[in-house]
């Protein structure tokens, strides 16, 4: 029996993710995860011309890009909600090290309800991940949550520090860093996909990144100021590194999405630009959360 906390949360939750089950392991499975990975350029006024993917690229190479991108989520969240990470048959045979994180000491339990719902949807996109890739599945790189935040918070002005496990309103603007970028990489994929049952379980998905993202923008917006400033500053910073689609939060302006009210995409380039913390345009392959790097064979931007 597992007992590590990462199994208990994801216990709780994981029945609402069932219909995850009917996509398989075969290439339909590998195709729908593409969604996690690359993505369109631009706000849409009109209908999109899907891009194409990256040159000699498999569905299953996509497939291990998200995959980096869910342990990433998943730690954040796990150490957040239960003070430890993802269990040793989550993350390969050799992970690399995770260095931060820590448990939040949540004062309103409604918050402290979502963090933990959260926390095992993205368990659950891990294992659902790895599943499907089997043994094609890349192990978890090396993961910053220290000296990444630090290092965010300076270039988008906020201060020399910052410890998004420090209280729970911390930890929601450190939420906000991730959910915004996993919503833009998911829409950015969705006209990559070819089969319909492909795109039916990636809208699902992507749906549950975006209740994620808008429920965080929520909270923020409900404590305002200095929350809301500082939340914009982030995004500011995201907009440099990897593509300036973003949408001020405000009270008023909950929703990120262009004046159709459709949601922004990113390309891998931008995603990695922003995971990476490097604004400079030209090809990164490392920094920022993932200090060494992603795993696989989409690990740096060429723009």
């Amino acid at each position: 029996m597992d007992n590590h906390p990462a199994a208990t949360i994801l216990k709780n939750k994981v029945s609402r993710r069932k219909f995850l089950a009917g996509v398989g392991t075969g290439a339909g499975a590998a195709a729908l995860v593409a969604a996690a990975g690359c993505g369109g350029s631009s706000s849409h006024t009109s209908t999109p011309t899907p891009p194409p993917l990256p040159s000699g690229m498999t569905d299953a190479d996509i497939f291990n890009f998200a995959l980096n991108l869910e342990y990433l989520e998943a730690e954040y969240y796990l150490r957040a909600t239960t003070g430890a990470g993802l269990s040793a048959a989550d993350v390969g045979a050799n992970p690399g090290t995770v260095t931060g994180g820590a448990a939040v000491n949540f004062k309103t339990p409604a918050i402290a309800a979502f963090a933990a719902e959260i926390a095992a949807d993205e368990l659950a996109h891990v294992r659902f991940i790895r599943g499907a890739l089997a043994a094609r599945a890349v192990d978890e790189p090396a993961i910053d949550l220290m000296n990444s935040f630090n290092a965010a918070a300076m270039a988008a002005g906020i201060g020399p520090t910052f410890n998004p496990f420090a209280d729970e309103s911390s930890f929601l603007l450190g939420a906000f860093v991730f959910e915004d970028v996993g919503v833009t990489a998911y829409h950015g994929a969705a006209s990559l996909l070819t089969a319909t049952a492909d795109l039916g379980y990636a809208a699902g998905i992507y749906a549950t990144e975006a209740y994620h993202a808008g429920g965080i923008r929520t909270l923020i917006a409900q404590l305002g100021d200095p929350y809301v400033t500082i939340a914009n500053q982030i995004e500011g910073l995201r907009a440099a590194a990897g593509g300036g689609n973003e949408t001020t939060l405000s009270s008023s302006a909950i929703v990120a999405a262009d004046s159709n009210s459709i949601t922004y995409d990113r390309t891998t380039d931008q995603v990695l630009h922003i995971v990476y913390l490097n604004a400079t345009a030209g090809v990164v392959s490392k920094g920022g959360f993932f200090p060494n790097g992603l795993n696989g064979k989409i690990t740096a931007s060429t723009t």
